[in-house]
Order: structure tokens, then C-alpha cells, then sequence
């Protein structure tokens, strides 16, 4: 196991709201924590309109894949912050879960996702605050 923190975002999907997730706590921690995410029913892309709303703050995800959710990604994080998975995401005693309720950008254009984006990064930059001093 690694000496970082390890935070696993999922939603249904793995092509939103858990994408922007991982792509702004990849970015704003610098390194300090490790980041997955995934999908309990994986798109074949990630949301276009998801990845111009990013690129707009600066954050290419234009490269990345929706992935599907394992049970060995669940074990390998210390934190699992699920979008609207509901039950399809394993449990496991011991680690960290929370449950962001954000719209979910399927089907919008990037007018509708900036508003999801900005909440996203907001609640990053709180996860990365409670994972002080390791992601520091």
C-alpha cells in the first residue's frame, strides 16, 4: 500500500461527474493523493461536454476512458465517494464513503455542466483539506 491517501470516485457512468472528480484532485493535490475512478456501468466516452468545461479551467481529460468498477479498486482506496451509484458499489468495514449528490451532466451542454464543474472543485478542495496533512 501506498504512504498517499487513495480516493476512488464513482458514479453510474464513469464519464461525469466522477471524471471532473479525478481530474481536479489529480491536479490540485499535486500529486499528494492517489486518484481512481470508475463506473458501475461505464459509457464508451467521457461526456464531451464534461471535458470542454474542464478545459476551460485549464484540465485536459480529453485522453481519458470511462472504466468499469472493481472490487480490488474498492480495497485499494482509503476513501470511496460515490455519485449516484447507489448499491452497486461494493462495501467494504473500514474505509471512508461519502455520497456527493451533484446533477448528474448526462445529455446537458456545457452551459448546464460549468455550475456542476464548480461544485465539483469546490468539493475537492474540501476532500483535500481532510486529507491534510498527507496531501500538503
Amino acid at each position: 500500500m501506498s504512504s498517499k491517501p487513495s480516493v476512488l470516485f464513482v458514479c453510474v457512468h464513469n464519464a461525469g461527474r466522477s471524471q471532473m472528480a479525478a481530474a481536479f484532485l489529480t491536479t490540485l493535490s499535486q500529486g499528494a493523493i492517489e486518484v481512481r475512478s470508475a463506473g458501475s456501468q461505464p459509457a464508451d466516452k467521457v461526456n464531451p461536454a464534461a471535458v470542454e468545461a474542464m478545459a476551460e479551467v485549464g484540465i485536459d481529460m480529453s485522453a481519458e476512458i470511462p472504466k468499469v468498477l472493481t472490487t480490488e479498486a474498492v480495497q485499494d482506496s482509503d476513501v470511496v465517494i460515490t455519485m449516484g451509484c447507489g448499491d452497486e458499489c461494493p462495501y467494504f468495514p473500514g474505509k471512508r464513503y461519502e455520497d456527493w449528490v451533484l446533477e448528474d451532466p448526462a445529455g446537458k451542454g456545457v452551459e448546464s455542466v460549468r455550475p456542476i464543474r464548480d461544485d465539483i472543485k469546490a468539493r475537492v478542495e474540501a476532500l483535500i483539506e481532510s486529507l491534510s496533512p498527507a496531501a500538503r
